[in-house]
């Protein structure tokens, strides 16, 4: 099914898309000399910088375009979380594929017509979740918009209308539970009449120390997933198999590539995934290295799914890691080691460039009420040498002193040191 889509998709883009026209000459290849599976490596890699250089060339939307500009109704960026945003249009048709592809998300997070999803995030350019917010409406869950407004106002929403299933980052989903801490009165989110919380655009719904702190917080289940705006929604956890993920096969044809070499990796080896999406013509992706680095699992799960599975979700990413005085620190690692301290509120780690060396920093802020500030920075400073091999400079700062975040996190944060 894969190869015969695949096939039917180089017909339909090659000689009308330029992109992928202009990139399957360069390597001699015509899409009827191709016969799948066995040709698909033959297919030369995408990269997002390549995305990124045909924009700029080609302003504002590059040439990877199948149709002409007057058929694209969608509008969206990435989150431009590291350098300059791409954009990327899609029609009608290919924005339902991505609806479809959603539906199978919720399929197996168990949600479904009778329940109520809180969408606490901006509805900006940014894709994540209006695809979500869409696909609920169509499978006739009722879909709440709770964006433009305060924490506070989001909170008194879900006081007072109960949802069920909420669609967040891991990180609003803390700050959320940090927030009804400090109202009046004591908001017990664990109380709430949510179930479940659907999050993604970040590692922390597959760190297990940040999703037991949200789901204790919460007193409801994780559901983790992950997509990518030139991509869409890859893969998804179900509820029977709690931190691995589903990759969403009948949509997407995946490898797991090893980075430097780009062979093909076995079963439960690190790699970096790349994804061909089949139901996106109007605005395609081929062989599209993501960046992400995960282990894939061929095996069966309980839920009864053949799909491979991503073993731990996304582990990291190809360029998240960075050398600290010999010692190669990921931003998943750090989390990893915060999030088990329930004392701290937030955080941020800073790698300083001192002349040829590195070092990395982290300051903390305590929940309101905690005592034993010197005791809780000792104990996870102690943890973080532990964990990553490296003696880690800790401050304690202010309340409201670090920065807040409704979608991705900025926590890493590297500077050059004056």
């Amino acid at each position: 099914m894969q190869s015969s889509r695949l096939s039917r998709l180089l017909d339909e883009i090659y000689g009308q898309n330029p992109f992928y026209t202009r990139k399957l000459d360069a390597a001699g290849l015509h899409p009827r000399s191709l016969l799948f599976p066995r040709d698909l490596t033959r297919l030369p890699l995408t990269t997002k910088q390549e995305l990124i250089v045909d924009q700029q060339s080609a302003p504002p939307w590059g040439t990877n375009l199948t149709y002409p500009v007057a058929r694209y109704t969608r509008y969206n960026q990435t989150s431009s979380t590291t350098g300059s945003p791409l954009r990327w249009l899609d029609t009608n048709e290919s924005w339902q594929w991505m609806l479809d592809c959603w539906r199978a998300v919720y399929g197996a997070a168990k949600v479904g017509a009778g329940d109520r999803i809180f969408f606490p995030f901006s509805f900006g350019p940014f894709l994540g979740f209006w695809t979500a917010f869409e696909a609920g409406c169509q499978m006739g869950a009722q879909c709440i918009p709770a964006g433009g407004m305060s924490t506070h106002a989001r909170l008194s929403m879900i006081q007072a209308l109960s949802p069920t299933v909420v669609c967040c980052t891991p990180t609003y989903a803390l700050r959320l539970l940090e927030v009804a801490g400090e109202m009046g009165g004591g908001f017990d989110l664990a109380g709430s009449s949510v179930r479940a919380l659907i999050v993604a655009g970040e590692a922390g719904g597959s760190i297990p120390s940040t999703r037991a702190r949200i789901e204790r917080g919460w007193g409801a289940r994780v559901i983790d997933h992950h997509g990518l705006t030139e991509v869409g929604p890859v893969s998804f956890e179900c509820w029977e198999s709690p931190g691995s993920l589903h990759l969403n096969e009948a949509e997407f044809i995946c490898e797991i590539l090893d980075p430097a070499s780009d062979r093909a990796v076995d079963d439960g080896e690190n790699g970096e995934l790349v994804i061909t999406n089949l139901g996106r013509a109007a605005s395609p992706v081929i062989r599209y290295r993501t960046g992400d680095i995960v282990a894939r699992r061929s095996s069966s799960c309980a839920c009864g799914r053949t799909f491979a599975h991503l073993e731990g979700g996304v582990l990291s990413r190809v360029d998240d890691m960075v050398n600290v005085r010999g010692v190669n620190v990921y931003p998943a690692a750090v989390e990893a080691v915060v999030r088990q301290f329930d004392e701290v509120a937030e955080y941020r780690a800073t790698i300083a460039n001192t002349g040829s060396l590195r070092e990395l920093t982290v300051e903390i802020e305590l929940l309101a009420g905690t005592d034993g500030a010197s005791s809780v920075s000792t104990r996870l400073a102690d943890a973080l040498r532990d964990a990553l091999g490296l003696r880690v400079p800790l401050k304690v700062v202010d309340a409201g002193t670090l920065p807040r975040f409704e979608l991705k996190a900025r926590r890493f944060v590297i500077v050059d040191a004056e």
